[in-house]
């Protein structure tokens, strides 16, 4: 593959665009952008207003983050990276295959479908984003969805480049790196993201300002669940110890990025990674940056004060089976303390007595238990509900004053031209993936913590720093 130019003449047009994009969002504030009427037709986005992005991580996920940029018309994907030629998912939820040359495919089948006489003309694709950094000088913002135990190296390297961030949740693989990113991108300037997407939505609003209206009065107790855990990337107990050959079209040693060396198994990659300690963080990793979401951002959480877990049998290598987390919240703001409970891998709370007999409570959702009442929602921050069904119809529903967003890659989009920041900004991700990823330290702690927020530290556990803080292997720095 040969290496594009860096110092390539352009027009002024392109210069300026690109010094506006990468520009710091109070530099990006002072530009505007060319109106689209003025420098192309009704159905072209111009050149001008076009973001360069790069993808790194074309994995399940990434490919569905390609499939949904690909939809936007101000997107040019210029550059991929992966350390995975191409894998059969159709054991997955995904489904088909997935890796760099799925993601080519899926690339020039929209290229040709958008211009049926043209060619496509192909896009580079590396195998390692440090290398792909050093080589390109045309990449405005990137896209990050590789496994969790890569997503910090990844984004702070393209902190370091000045490039804007849309990073897949959990924002990181541990509190420590959590912690490291938000400060560097806070400083940057640059227009960030997490890929929860329910928190561009609808739902998520309406439960946020009806939680705020009083519609159930104060809510001291909350309880989350997800049965995601059930998949096969938990039924790993040990370590696989018979030795099988690295795929052909795999760079083993690159896909383990900062994690300690050992030796390749199907276990491990294409997909099962979320259930190993060393790569992945769970089920509630997993999901509790969708379905803690709401709770959250509603109750204006901030820090626990303690936190506490239990599961089934649990090992030093993988995720347990069903875990079960208990998160007290200090008082806040004229409000008492709050209680919020995690359930996965089957483990589900209480069903409401206020909830009819046929409605179900959902594999993924939020209980929010108040003074005056009960909020139902699905996960993915998802159309809430005051239950019983008398009690949301007798509700008067309170003005909309959360904006609404366009969709979630559209608000980093917005953000990355030097719009609002996006929806689920580092600023505001960060300590929400904090929060979720203190839930595992307990876990793998086995101890009830008293966790000083600001510090990243539990004071009664100074073994928890293990947990907080993992080392990376040489060669592999934030």
């Amino acid at each position: 593959m040969s290496k594009p130019k860096k110092n390539n003449p352009q027009n002024d047009a392109k210069f300026s665009r690109r010094q506006f994009i990468r520009g710091t969002t109070a530099a990006a504030a002072a530009f505007t952008i060319v109106p689209r009427h003025v420098l192309g037709g009704t159905d072209q986005t111009p050149p001008s207003e076009k973001i360069n992005i790069a993808v790194i991580g074309t994995g399940g996920q990434g490919i569905t983050n390609i499939k949904a940029l690909l939809g936007e018309p101000d997107t040019h994907i210029v550059a991929i990276c992966d350390v995975n030629e191409q894998s059969d998912y159709s054991a997955f939820y995904y489904g088909g295959t997935a890796g760099w040359k799925s993601a080519l495919e899926v690339m020039e089948k929209d290229y040709l479908q958008k211009n049926p006489n043209g060619t496509y003309p192909g896009c580079p694709h590396y195998e390692d984003f440090r290398e792909m950094f050093n080589d390109r000088d045309d990449i405005d913002a990137v896209l990050i969805a590789t496994p969790d135990h890569v997503h910090s190296v990844a984004t702070m390297a393209a902190i370091k480049n000045r490039k804007h961030i849309y990073c897949e949740k959990p924002l990181t693989h541990s509190i420590y790196e959590t912690r490291m990113v938000t400060e560097a991108a806070k400083k940057s300037g640059l227009a960030t993201q997490m890929g929860n997407q329910g928190h561009s939505g609808q739902g998520i609003r309406l439960t946020v300002e009806w939680i705020r209206d009083g519609a159930i009065g104060e809510v001291n107790e909350v309880h989350v669940w997800s049965t995601v855990s059930g998949r096969d990337w938990t039924k790993f107990l040990s370590r696989p110890e018979d030795t099988p050959p690295v795929p052909r079209g795999l760079n083993w040693d690159l896909w383990l990025g900062p994690a300690q060396p050992r030796t390749y198994h199907p276990a491990y990659a294409p997909y099962n990674w979320r259930g190993w300690w060393d790569f992945g963080t769970g089920a509630i990793g997993d999901m509790a940056c969708h379905n803690f979401d709401p709770a959250f951002w509603a109750l204006d959480l901030g820090h626990p004060e303690t936190v506490e877990a239990s599961s089934s049998k649990l090992n030093p290598e993988s995720v347990p089976t069903a875990c079960l987390y208990r998160y007290k919240f200090p008082a806040k703001n004229g409000r008492g303390p709050v209680y919020v409970t995690w359930y996965d891998g089957g483990l589900m709370p209480p069903r409401p007595e206020e909830l009819e007999p046929e409605r179900k409570m959902g594999d993924n959702g939020i209980l929010f238990v108040g003074s005056k009442g009960k909020i139902l929602a699905p996960g993915w921050g998802g159309t809430p509900r005051i239950i019983p069904e008398t009690k949301m119809q007798a509700y008067q529903r309170p003005p909309k004053t959360i904006p609404r967003t366009k969709g979630h890659h559209r608000s980093w989009l917005d953000a990355c031209k030097g719009g609002i920041p996006a929806s689920s900004n580092f600023d505001y991700a960060g300590p929400l993936t904090e929060t979720v990823l203190l839930g595992n330290v307990a876990l793998r702690t086995g101890k009830k913590l008293y966790w000083d927020g600001p510090s990243m530290k539990a004071t009664n556990a100074p073994e928890a720093d293990q947990f907080i803080k993992p080392q990376f292997r040489p060669g592999w720095t934030l």
